[in-house]
């Protein structure tokens, strides 16, 4: 969530709510400078997983809402694996290896 929250700040993004509860989506609202409405859903998944999948069903559920916003629609996928063994799990505080794209446009 910090990681998509700081790509958001830098695009100058104001957040117009925040859910940080796992499984709670969207996890960002937020307005351009242009006050035109962003959704975005985060998916954070560990090695070895691909943060870029998602599930298209979904996906589709929420587009239909988005467009009642007439809003734009992200999902930001990233994934976490341990640095130093990915099979590992990843451990607060510790090296951690980052796949991370950015944000990518649905609608």
């Amino acid at each position: 969530m910090n990681i998509v929250g700081k790509e958001l700040e830098e695009k100058g993004f104001e957040f117009l709510a925040v859910n940080s509860k796992l499984n709670k989506h969207p996890q960002f609202v937020c307005i351009d400078k242009h006050n035109k409405k962003k959704f975005v859903l985060v998916k954070a998944v560990t090695y070895p997983e691909d943060p870029k999948e998602y599930d298209a069903i979904w996906m589709e559920t929420f587009k239909q809402h988005v467009e009642k916003f007439e809003a734009e629609l992200y999902f930001a996928g990233v994934g976490l694996g341990n640095a130093e063994n990915p099979l590992e799990d990843v451990i607060k505080d510790q090296p951690y290896i980052l796949d991370y794209d950015g944000l990518i446009q649905i609608l």
